[in-house]
């Protein structure tokens, strides 16, 4: 697969098969992604890998809070801003649109909405996932290498025929994930990834972009 195919073909897949993944495949990958970018090379990402008895116990502990409709845990840090304006928020609701839509969900019901997202943790039915942390005195461009970090994760995976969804999601119940990881307490909890074989069975409606010369200004002097 090349690089293009890597890039154009990888997306937040939200159904997974339980195929083992090798954990020789994860190493692999895992082993290359250290070589993205960062700022003076301080590569300031640490990642946690969970499979097998480990991962179910997370989801268990996970699906009991669910089922009791306890509260999320205290945000550490703000997945969006407060006001987000044009055309960011046209965008998010849009790609809410056609996910909910895809499931048939209709906008007003919260309660079908809100037992969809619980599948994020259950990881999709994913057999394996990361959770990416950052140490908390991390600035801005430091929160920007972690993210080149994981796309290069996500490519790779997608090189070994794996797809992925990365999923802010996790951070709602950081406090349980850190009960299974025992992450020190300088580290912040930034997101999980699903890791697996796809379920093709599942509709994985393909989310839009926007056109070229809306997000990139050539200044050439051609």
């Amino acid at each position: 697969m090349d690089v293009y195919e890597a890039v154009t073909s990888r997306r937040a897949v939200r159904g997974f098969t339980d195929r083992h993944v090798p954990r020789e495949v994860l190493e692999r990958v895992l082993s290359a992604a250290a070589w993205a970018p960062s700022a003076s090379n301080i590569q300031p990402w640490h990642a946690y890998v969970l499979t097998g008895a480990p991962l179910a116990e997370l989801k268990k502990r996970v699906g009991e809070r669910l089922a009791a409709g306890d509260p999320w845990d205290e945000p550490e840090y703000e997945q969006y801003p407060p006001a987000l304006k044009s055309p960011y928020s046209e965008r998010r609701s849009a790609f809410g649109a056609q996910r909910y839509g895809a499931l048939g969900i209709a906008r007003e019901d919260l309660e079908a909405r809100q037992r969809a997202a619980s599948a994020n943790w259950d990881c999709f039915g994913a057999p394996a996932a990361l959770f990416c942390y950052i140490d908390r005195d991390m600035g801005p461009a430091q929160w920007s290498d972690v993210g080149m970090y994981l796309q290069t994760v996500m490519l790779l995976l997608r090189a070994e025929g794996l797809h992925s969804c990365p999923q802010m999601a996790w951070a709602k119940y950081r406090k349980n994930v850190a009960e299974v990881l025992s992450p020190p307490d300088e580290l912040i909890l930034f997101c999980g990834m699903s890791i697996g074989f796809e379920d093709v069975t599942v509709d994985h409606p393909r989310t839009g972009r926007a056109p070229l010369d809306e997000t990139v200004t050539f200044v050439d002097g051609y």
